[in-house]
């Protein structure tokens, strides 16, 4: 079980406990892919999604894990709710907490939303993205996948390339990386990447073909347009002949490297379609395995929710 009300961050997580989810998540794949009949474990709980910037995997990831599990899953249409009338995020909280929401999955746009929300509810809050700051879901399914192909994480070099100055899925999966032993580098343009996050124990490069080099595990990133203010480099054409990741610069790691992108990847910008849809591509597996993750997170939190 997590012994704790909330999964805000894996900044708060111990290896035991990410260990924990990941074995746990372990467990619950067969589900997920039709080999074990679903459980009940969350049969009478609900939980409800508030999104407040757009989302498919993460949400639908949520929806599915919970939905297997037996709650009962609502989405709250954040664009037609209250909140278009000015409604807080606290107020929020509360009224859904007088209804009984046994958990709330929010992203949102502010870095600590997650924070505030829990602070202020009863119900279990699972931060599912905030701002710049954190998406500890998707790293642990990044973790999860990566324990899968390559049974442990010591020793490991993990080469992330991409958006890094407006990535939250970097910065949760350096807090976790480092402290599961792996060895992690980050790469990209001098303009999306930030050396003080070296104090964090990982690597920051602007070469990408040396970032590249012998990693066991290349992960690339979206591009967040959407976060940009626009001036940090000449256009996506140039991005992806210098940065992006095709078949070529991927030769210079291990043989038996494996390509991971938290998605929606823009094609032919991060990745040429050919790397993305050739053998060493675990794109697709990442997907099953966040639901899988999601449904280990709800289930521990219960468990721990009945013996608190």
């Amino acid at each position: 079980m997590l012994r704790r009300k909330d999964l805000l961050g894996i900044r708060d997580l111990s290896v035991n406990e990410i260990m924990t989810i990941l074995q746990t998540a372990e467990s619950m794949k067969g589900i997920v892919t039709g080999e074990a009949a679903k459980l009940e474990v969350l049969k009478g709980r609900s939980a409800v999604t508030l999104f407040y910037e757009n989302s498919t995997r993460t949400r639908m990831a949520f929806t599915m894990a919970g939905t297997y599990l037996g709650a009962h899953v609502a989405d709250l249409g954040v664009a037609s709710s209250s909140v278009q009338k000015g409604e807080s995020l606290v107020d929020t909280g509360i009224t859904l907490d007088s209804m009984g929401i046994d958990y709330m999955i929010m992203r949102h746009g502010m870095s600590g939303a997650a924070h505030l929300l829990a602070k202020n509810v009863k119900a279990s809050v699972i931060n599912a993205g905030d701002g710049a700051n954190e998406h500890p879901t998707q790293a642990l399914l990044d973790f999860y996948t990566i324990y899968e192909k390559k049974g442990g994480f010591k020793n490991l070099k993990v080469t992330i390339v991409g958006d890094i100055a407006h990535s939250r899925v970097a910065r949760s999966n350096v807090f976790g990386l480092t402290q599961l032993g792996a060895q992690v580098t980050l790469a990209g343009p001098g303009t999306l990447t930030a050396k003080s996050m070296e104090k964090l124990g990982c690597t920051v490069m602007t070469d990408v073909k040396a970032a590249v080099k012998d990693a066991d595990i290349v992960m690339a990133l979206r591009i967040q347009l959407e976060r940009q203010k626009g001036g940090l480099f000449p256009n996506l054409r140039e991005y992806s002949q210098i940065y992006g990741l095709n078949k070529e610069i991927f030769e210079y790691a291990k043989p038996d490297a494996l390509l991971m992108h938290p998605a929606p990847v823009n094609r032919g910008v991060e990745l040429t379609p050919e790397l993305m849809d050739s053998k060493v591509s675990v794109i697709d597996e990442q997907v099953t395995n966040g639901v899988a993750v999601r449904m280990a997170i709800l289930a521990l939190l219960q468990e721990g929710r009945e013996n608190a």
